[in-house]
């Protein structure tokens, strides 16, 4: 066999061991998950509560417990969550969200959640504005927002020129 053969043969062998091990890695992995999803499951409990602020923020930043905190790797810290403050009752809190759940919520709104221990897992709308769940008439939902918001941006600043002037002569 020529070099340009070996080193083919070598190189193959090497990519059919990899895709072995990424499989193996994946079916652990698939199990690993499952199995937190089967927990997650087993904790839930259903809440009804009403959602001040919706943000994708860091883990510091996001008002967590400490505990949370301690338990997270180091690299996942540094990534956005999708975080919910609500109030339950009297109580103020942060809850983290799955992120389907986090698209279909609207800030100013009471919905009656499923909750696994600080994690949303889903949610239904009671009372408040109705959020599109469709990708593409969400985009156009926060358009029309953005600019109805600008709107009244610039309908406030045009009241406060004229308020300036009344008070000028």
């Amino acid at each position: 066999m020529s070099t340009l053969g070996i080193v083919l043969l070598v190189i193959l062998a090497v990519l059919v061991i990899g895709i072995i091990v990424l499989y193996i890695v994946g079916r652990r992995m698939q199990k690993k998950q499952d199995a937190s999803q089967e927990q997650m499951e087993a904790a839930a409990q259903t809440m009804t509560f009403f959602i001040i602020d919706k943000k994708m923020m860091k883990f510091k930043e996001a008002n967590l417990p400490k505990i949370v905190l301690e338990q997270t790797p180091k690299y996942a810290r540094m990534m956005k969550l999708p975080i919910l403050k609500v109030k339950v009752g009297p109580k103020v809190m942060s809850l983290i969200s799955d992120p389907k759940v986090f698209n279909t919520l609207a800030p100013k709104q009471e919905v009656k959640a499923t909750v696994s221990g600080i994690y949303v897992t889903s949610a239904k709308r009671l009372r408040g504005p109705v959020v599109e769940t469709d990708p593409k008439k969400r985009k156009a939902q926060l358009k029309a927002e953005k600019e109805e918001a600008k709107a009244k941006a610039k309908e406030a600043k045009a009241r406060e020129k004229a308020a300036v002037k009344a008070n000028k002569k």
